[in-house]
Formats: C-alpha cells, structure tokens, sequence
C-alpha cells in the first residue's frame, strides 16, 4: 500500500522543478530589461542631446532659456535640409554652439532684398519670421560652396548668422533640433 510520503513526494518534485524554472525565467527576464535598458541609454548618450537656447535669435519659434532635444544621429545618414533647425559649432568660435535654421545648401544662390530671402531666385517661404521681426536690408547675391549650408535665426534683426560669419560647414553641424521640451507649456516638435 502507498503511503501519504510516496504521494506527495512527486507531487513536490514537480513543484521544485518548477519553481528552479520560474527563478531562471526571472533571471532571464532581469538580464535582458538590464542589457536593454543599458542599450537604450548607451544609444541615447550617443544619439541625443539636450541643449537651452541663449538668447532672442530664433524667435519667436524658440524662446531664451528653451530646452531642446537635438538628434545627433540624424545627418549620420541622411542630408540637412532648408528648413531644418540645426545645432552647429559656430564658423568663427568653434567652441560656442548656436541654434539656426538652415535657408540653403550647397550649390543655392541666396539673396536678400527688403528683408525678404529669396533662393535660387524664388522668394522662400519664412511665414514663421513675423513682420516686425524682418530686417529690411539687402545682400548677396551669394552662392553656397560645397558641402556648406547658409543658416539664418528666425529673429533677422536679432540674429548673428551667416549673413555676419559666412555658411556653416557640414562638419560642424551637431545635430536636428527635433524637439522643445521646456517650458512644458510650449512643448513640441519640430
């Protein structure tokens, strides 16, 4: 006959074997969310930044003190474009940065008249630059070199650009403004 031992003792065997296979399965689970975690934030470091805009001349898209999100990753594998807002190490003082908005690339004859842009004799469309923050000067007609990008802040009276230092090269662009963070009242994409 059996006894309530020989009963239970299978019984019991199948729950170890279970519960080793459960802690193994944690482990697993515990190993792979670390490794990830630790990917995603290896990747982010390399991939993004975040940056706070000085001063007024990108208004009134950015604002003094805005705190952006700038995608490191982004011209790795494609081109900047006009209309793009970038982070660049400035031409003449490499180790300041600015924040610009990109009216032209290479090979693009750009000239102002009137405080109004005109590309490749085509007059841009810079709606987001409000009247009152046109400058009503005149220049150019100026042809960007190769593997260089003409930038201007949205803010032409207020904005030292390429209008002042000349076009940026595409080795000292840092990234793709992709987003504004802060103030969280004027969060948004770009």
């Amino acid at each position: 006959m059996y006894d309530a031992f020989t009963l239970t003792f299978p019984a019991a065997r199948a729950h170890g074997r279970f519960a080793r296979s459960m802690a193994r399965s944690v482990r697993n689970w515990a190993c792979f969310s670390f490794f990830l975690s630790l990917s995603v934030a290896v990747l982010m470091g390399c991939s993004l930044e975040f940056a706070r805009v000085d001063g007024q001349s990108m208004a009134p898209t950015l604002a003094n003190h805005d705190r952006l999100v700038v995608d490191k990753l982004a011209y790795r594998f494609g081109n900047p474009t006009p209309g793009d807002i970038v982070m660049f190490h400035a031409p003449r003082t490499p180790e300041q940065v600015f924040v610009k908005r990109i009216v032209a690339e290479a090979g693009d004859v750009v000239r102002i008249l009137d405080g109004r842009v005109f590309v490749n004799d085509r007059v841009l469309d810079d709606s987001q630059v409000p009247a009152d923050f046109r400058s009503h000067e005149d220049w150019g007609p100026y042809r960007v070199p190769d593997d260089f990008y003409l930038v201007l802040g949205d803010h032409r009276n207020r904005s030292s650009d390429s209008r002042h230092w000349g076009p940026v090269a595409r080795e000292a662009i840092i990234g793709k403004v992709h987003a504004r963070w802060w103030p969280i009242a004027n969060a948004s994409f770009f």
